[in-house]
């Protein structure tokens, strides 16, 4: 390896951000003046990337130029959206897809951004792998981390172009993940990536069906004495168990649950990996849900209910404080039953936060495009 590939993956290992103050792209893939003139024709840049939020990402590098300070020609991006990925997270296999588009488009570069983490023949998650022999590379995304991910994937994208031209690049350059940060990394950028604030949509009927069920309770008496007489760990407890019911329902109810292809190691992990950003995408969507549905309640409480006459009637004390009680009791048990109780209106917005779903899609596209 090289003393420019080291530096790049101490950069890496060492858990300093990729694009912050040293920058492994930098060092790995230099830049060289070329003394290219001003009439010389554009360097056409081909950009690859899978479906839905890489495509998103890459139709705004449209004004995406050479370093400053770099005498090279401009850049002619191009961008394709294209499941170059699919059936297959093998490096290879997509680098060499990368290149049939880099014929049939006449790129002088081709760049593939996809949402599906890379794996080397090591099994260790990759950043980023090039080809600078045929100058063509794939960015994982979600590999960056999740924040600043439109930041960091300009930078890169910029700085692997530009190494692309390198002369004395001859054989390919890698940027792996640190081993033991770098999965947490990865699984972050694939829950963001997965945008679980985007599920709420998907929930508006049980929301409607737990709101209602929430307006009820709050009127019941049974219901103040049942919440007066929990303590405070039973409502966590309570909590916990109502988004696990939620989330384990979305799983079983949208076969969300991905299965290895085959009893192969990279088969399971892939695997796990898919089922834990699912899981973790899930639960931060329903615990959204969760307070949404909890401040709702709190101010139909405060609304309808006086403490006075809750004493009256339930013949003990009863404070304007116990009613945060109530509406986190109410939240609870509505959580569960409008859920339950319900079916999803639509379950597009479920199936979209998972990556074995989103897979699924792709392949589907793939075979429709192909008949």
């Amino acid at each position: 390896m090289s003393s420019r590939l080291r530096a790049a993956d101490e950069c890496v290992a060492s858990g300093a951000p990729p694009f912050a103050t040293v920058n492994p792209f930098a060092r790995a893939f230099p830049r060289r003046r070329r003394g290219y003139g001003g009439q010389m024709k554009a360097i056409r840049v081909g950009l690859v990337a899978d479906p839905a939020k890489p495509t998103q990402i890459a139709r705004r590098f449209g004004d995406l130029h050479p370093p400053d300070g770099e005498d090279r020609r401009e850049w002619a991006l191009e961008v394709v959206s294209e499941p170059f990925t699919v059936a297959s997270e093998d490096v290879d296999t997509a680098l060499s897809r990368l290149n049939d588009h880099a014929h049939e488009h006449q790129w002088d570069v081709v760049v593939g951004l996809t949402e599906l983490p890379l794996r080397d023949e090591d099994g260790g998650y990759l950043l980023i792998e090039t080809d600078p022999q045929h100058r063509a590379a794939v960015l994982s995304l979600p590999a960056l981390g999740g924040l600043g991910m439109h930041r960091r994937s300009r930078h890169a994208l910029r700085e692997v172009i530009s190494g692309m031209f390198d002369p004395t690049s001859e054989h390919g350059h890698r940027v792996p993940l640190p081993r033991r940060s770098g999965r947490w990394r990865l699984l972050l950028g694939m829950v963001l990536a997965n945008r679980p604030w985007l599920l709420v949509p998907g929930l508006k009927t049980a929301l409607v069906a737990a709101l209602t069920t929430g307006a009820i309770a709050t009127i019941n008496s049974t219901v103040w004495l049942l919440a007066g007489s929990l303590s405070p760990w039973r409502l966590v407890i309570a909590t916990i168990a109502s988004i696990a019911l939620v989330v384990g329902w979305l799983v079983i109810d949208g076969g969300l649950w991905d299965r290895p292809d085959d009893d192969s190691s990279p088969a399971r992990e892939r695997s796990r990996l898919y089922n834990t950003s699912t899981l973790v995408t899930l639960t931060v969507g329903v615990l959204i849900c969760y307070v949404a549905l909890y401040v709702l309640n709190l101010l139909w409480a405060l609304f309808i209910l006086d403490p006075a006459v809750m004493s009256s009637s339930l013949k003990q004390p009863f404070r304007y404080a116990d009613l945060f009680v109530l509406a986190w009791f109410v939240a609870s048990a509505a959580t569960v039953g409008g859920a339950l109780g319900s079916g999803l209106e639509s379950d597009e917005a479920i199936r979209a936060a998972t990556y074995s779903k989103r897979e699924e899609d792709r392949r589907n596209r793939l075979a429709r495009d192909e008949t």
